[in-house]
């Protein structure tokens, strides 16, 4: 660990950045031994780098996470708050502008403008069929099994966990199969640099503009019709992205719970056998994941609306607060040693806190407790292919989660991938 020791309250001047620790070294190999260093050296609010000549302060300690994200009057989530991006200091190409820059919809705004934005979210997900759209998830899982088993091996990341949550997603909102697996194809491309990604950002949205038109014409049961029929949202602009916050967020953060509940499975032996054994339920196991290993590790991000002080920390107005939910999980002020004392607790912070809290939990853990389900009965003798500290992981400061599943198994006929099939 090379962030200098500071002294409980001492300011740290802005634009210091020499020596501290990157944010993406919370979310590699070991971020249980990077949460504690930062632990030892600063407390509850640590100093880090989001990129070079970037600082932030992680907001490592539980309690104080409740702060930020409960004071609405002192913490923002609007990054036009932000002092380093409005002075320059964030260059235009920066890659956490993705994640981090203004947006025009509901995650951008606080207070009365973010409830209206918010409800239809909501609601939105209140009026889900929940029956339905665990029918909709078993196919779609059957039908990516059905496309390996007989292979015998598979990544069950690239083929599997990245998969099922858009094609579900998207079927909320009425896509058909073709109209995901494009969604999907367009989402990878907006990852894939600047030109890739202004294509596929203008190919994801001409996707779903297609389908509001079309709900449009002919509403049907499903979120693009409560979209357009609700009256808080103004206008397609507002639609359209509460559509894409819903698809993209909830496909990210769904991606990784999936994917470390199976990494658990297949390196984690306490933890297979208490499930395989029947002594761990799969919302307990669930739970451990989003204790251990919630969707996102840390999440952007919060903007001081004045000079303040947090877990001794002096805070200066317009600094950038990432939250660190990963480890404020972890803080030993409020975990216990013993596992077994966490089993039934649901009070992580894997969804986040206060009014900008994720709204979309409830189908979340539908979508996530199926594609587990499904791939343990579909794929029953399942071992990882490569020794376990060999497992990449994806490179990006907001999430802890394998770039990839490499595992082995029995190749089996396709009819043992559908529901209530298998041995």
């Amino acid at each position: 660990m090379t962030a200098p020791a500071v002294p409980p309250g001492c300011p740290v001047r802005p634009t210091d950045t020499h020596g501290l620790t990157p944010l993406s070294a919370t979310t590699g190999p070991d971020p249980a031994r990077v949460h504690q260093e930062l632990r030892e050296t600063w407390g509850s609010v640590a100093r880090v780098e989001l990129e070079p000549g970037v600082p932030a302060w992680l907001v490592l300690g539980y309690r104080e996470l409740l702060t930020v994200t409960r004071q609405e009057k002192t913490y923002s989530r609007d990054a036009r708050n932000w002092r380093d991006l409005a002075e320059g200091a964030v260059p235009p190409g920066s890659a956490l502008l993705p994640m981090m820059a203004h947006r025009d919809n509901v995650i951008g705004y606080d207070g009365p403008e973010h409830q209206r934005l918010r409800r239809p979210l909501v609601d939105g997900m209140a009026g889900t069929d929940q029956r339905r759209l665990r029918r909709s998830v078993e196919a779609v899982c059957a039908g990516l099994l059905e496309s390996f088993t007989g292979r015998g091996t598979a990544d069950l990341v690239g083929e599997y966990a990245r998969v099922v949550p858009l094609l579900a997603i998207g079927g909320l909102f009425g896509l058909d199969r073709s109209e995901g697996h494009e969604l999907l194809r367009s989402l990878a491309a907006l990852f894939s640099g600047p030109n890739a990604s202004r294509a596929g950002s203008r190919r994801f949205e001409d996707i779903l503009t297609g389908i509001l038109r079309e709900r449009r014409a002919a509403p049907e049961s499903d979120l693009t019709s409560a979209f357009l029929a609700h009256p808080d949202l103004r206008g397609d602009s507002e639609i359209l992205q509460s559509m894409v916050v819903m698809i993209s967020a909830g496909n990210e953060t769904t991606t990784s719970w999936i994917a470390n509940t199976l990494r658990l499975m297949l390196t984690d032996r306490r933890f297979r056998g208490r499930l395989r054994g029947g002594r761990l339920g799969e919302d307990e196991a669930l739970d451990e994941v989003l204790w251990q290993d919630p969707p996102m590790a840390n999440f952007p991000a919060r903007y001081a609306l004045h000079d303040t002080e947090l877990g001794g920390r002096a805070i200066r107005r317009g600094d950038c607060l990432v939250l660190g939910l990963a480890a404020a999980n972890a803080d030993p002020a409020v975990r216990p040693a013993d596992p077994y004392d966490m089993l039934g607790n649901r009070a992580h912070l894997a969804f986040s806190a206060g009014p900008h809290a994720c709204p979309a939990r409830v189908p979340a853990r539908l979508i996530t407790r199926t594609a587990v389900e499904i791939a343990l009965r579909g794929l029953p003798d399942v071992t990882l292919d490569v020794p376990a500290a060999e497992l990449p992981w994806r490179p990006s400061p907001w999430t802890h989660c394998p770039a990839s599943l490499p595992v082995r198994f029995t190749p089996l006929p396709a009819a043992a991938a559908a529901p209530g099939g298998g041995p």
